[in-house]
């Protein structure tokens, strides 16, 4: 099992790094006055610590203010530990936003969007390099963060934190079982069927 502070540790672990969003965790880290450890090295014992985590979630993604990505976001979700073999994680969809969509050429099937990157194609004249550099990662054997997948039940999930990373393994033909969080809820449903919609391609959400 899991919990709502697991998978916030770990969605804020694994956007620290992305260029889109690391930026905006660190000034809400620095104008909280909270050292950037809290995300590095969390403990999910400190009760002072998961709030401060959820804080900053919060102030940066909406969590727990139906707002921007956790808009129609289930307030009860149960967490699990799970890996995913490729074939499941092949089955895994990207949320229902206009870049991934367009990636994937509709489908929202990671091995569709991988294909369209392998023949050169770009969503919105967006780069790819990213997709590129993740795959010879993890072909060299490198560990990802854990994705975090979320549905009504897990035989149909969607990724919330980890698109890049989820392009990775299909860029690298699915060669390993991937570490995930699954969130499932009854009525996730509201919230995976909600288009993210954007026209600026700086917006993409690269996590």
């Amino acid at each position: 099992m899991s919990s709502d502070d697991e998978m916030i540790a770990t969605f804020l672990r694994g956007e620290l790094s992305s260029e889109r969003f690391g930026g905006d965790i660190r000034a809400c880290l620095t104008s909280s006055g909270q050292p950037e450890r809290l995300l590095t090295c969390p403990d999910l014992s400190d009760a002072e610590a998961n709030a401060a985590r959820r804080s900053v979630l919060a102030a940066t993604r909406g969590y727990g203010e139906d707002r921007e990505l956790f808009t129609d976001f289930p307030a009860q979700v149960t967490w699990i530990r799970a890996l995913l073999s490729a074939g499941e994680l092949a089955l895994v969809r990207y949320m229902d936003y206009s870049y991934w969509y367009e990636i994937s050429g509709g489908s929202r099937l990671p091995a569709d969007a991988a294909a369209r990157i392998q023949a050169g194609l770009r969503a919105w004249d967006v780069p790819n390099g990213r997709f590129t550099e993740a795959a010879r990662a993890l072909a060299r054997g490198e560990q990802f963060p854990p994705l975090i997948l979320v549905g009504e039940n897990q035989r149909e999930l969607v990724c919330l934190e980890g698109h890049l990373r989820l392009t990775a393994y299909a860029l690298a033909g699915f060669p390993v079982d991937a570490e995930c969080l699954i969130g499932t809820a009854p009525t996730m449903g509201r919230w995976t069927q909600l288009t993210k919609i954007s026209s600026n391609p700086q917006n993409v959400w690269w996590s």
